[in-house]
């Protein structure tokens, strides 16, 4: 293997000798090979890994995060290196901040993006305070995003593998944050970030992604908002857009906006899918695919890095959709086409060409059909 496979640029300077790195260590592949990287550089390298959740069953779980084997995969990994590692627990504050939030956020007929609060919460705010209180120059994650430097300052990009890019997850890194914060993965394809960790050795070289939210044991939402919410689980009426009742739920937790699975409402001329959530009256909204069709959405608690202005951009709703054209007019991005899957809880990011603009929380959409009516 050539030595240009460990070439990561830490945005430091040409001579890292006397600089400090501190590099946020979930246990997995992305942060080992980051802290790998930093090492390399002759930076005096610190490990720091944040408890956020009890050990329970989802120690057990393939794909969990900052629980107890990945805290221990951190440390065998940072003593492969040579590098000092500490644990700090955050376990009650994670709770507090992300966890019952997104329980409150289902609770409330919302479709809840934890992993966006806990990178602007526990995982940023804590992790930049612990970096700053060792010294360190900088704090570097295993994020596949860009940092740029631009005329204007630090910049953040989208990742030059967009199969990996997550910066639909960091829209609200402040500019702050940014100046103090390295991605050293934002350039390179997931392949090579396996090549250099099993070239070096590392014991997750081969470790599997994490999926989908670290605190949700096989991907069950219900079980966990039942668990910090006890009376979640209220029924109540499955509705049609025209006003017909064609059965009845047990809870709204159990639902979110675009779903078509589940709905137990068989019989129907068109498939059915869940339009919208009302949570005072408890009612579940259904009609067909059309009524998904959303023309604008309000976003608010944005976070912009740029002056952004009323201007055309390029938005995402969802992570794992692309961006699509979009106007920002004050509180709302209006669509240039009808969008689909937007719904209140969600983030919406908003992008000139790679780089990020920032985004905001949606509250609430326009849909298409009522756009006409009025």
């Amino acid at each position: 293997m050539t030595a240009d496979i460990y070439h990561s640029d830490f945005q430091l300077g040409p001579d890292l000798s006397g600089k400090r790195i501190v590099v946020a260590m979930s246990g997995g592949v992305d942060s080992s090979v980051v802290a790998a990287l930093a090492a390399r550089t002759g930076a005096e390298t610190i490990g720091v890994t944040l408890q956020l959740y009890d050990h329970g069953s989802a120690v057990k779980r393939a794909g969990a995060c900052c629980a107890g084997q990945d805290i221990r995969d951190a440390r065998a990994v940072a003593d492969k290196l040579g590098i000092a590692h500490y644990v700090f627990d955050h376990e009650s504050r994670f709770r507090e901040s992300v966890i019952e939030h997104f329980a409150d956020e289902y609770m409330a007929g919302r479709t809840p993006i934890p992993c966006v609060r806990c990178n602007m919460g526990v995982k940023f705010t804590d992790l930049f305070r612990l970096a700053r209180e060792l010294g360190a120059d900088c704090l570097a994650t295993g994020h596949y995003v860009r940092r740029v430097e631009g005329e204007a300052g630090s910049e953040l990009h989208r990742a030059a593998d967009p199969a990996r890019d997550q910066s639909y997850f960091l829209f609200a890194t402040t500019q702050d944050q940014l100046d103090y914060l390295r991605f050293p993965l934002g350039g390179m394809p997931k392949p090579h970030v396996r090549a250099i960790a099993q070239e070096m050795g590392l014991i997750v070289a081969m470790k599997p992604d994490s999926q989908d939210i670290c605190f949700v044991p096989d991907g069950d939402y219900a079980s966990v908002v039942r668990k910090i919410r006890p009376d979640a689980e209220i029924g109540g009426d499955i509705v049609h857009l025209d006003g017909r009742v064609l059965g009845q739920h047990k809870g709204l937790i159990h639902y979110t906006v675009g779903q078509r699975k589940g709905l137990e409402v068989g019989g129907q001329p068109v498939p059915l899918y869940v339009i919208r959530l009302d949570p005072a009256t408890q009612r579940v909204i259904v009609g067909p695919r059309a009524a998904l069709a959303v023309q604008a959405a309000r976003i608010i608690d944005s976070n912009w890095l740029t002056s952004i202005g009323n201007r055309p951009v390029m938005a995402k709703v969802r992570s794992m959709s692309r961006p699509v054209a979009a106007q920002l007019d004050g509180e709302w991005l209006r669509f240039d086409v009808p969008e689909y899957g937007v719904a209140p809880g969600q983030a919406a990011v908003l992008y000139d060409g790679d780089r990020v603009l920032g985004g905001g929380w949606i509250e609430e959409t326009v849909a298409v059909e009522l756009a006409l009516a009025s």
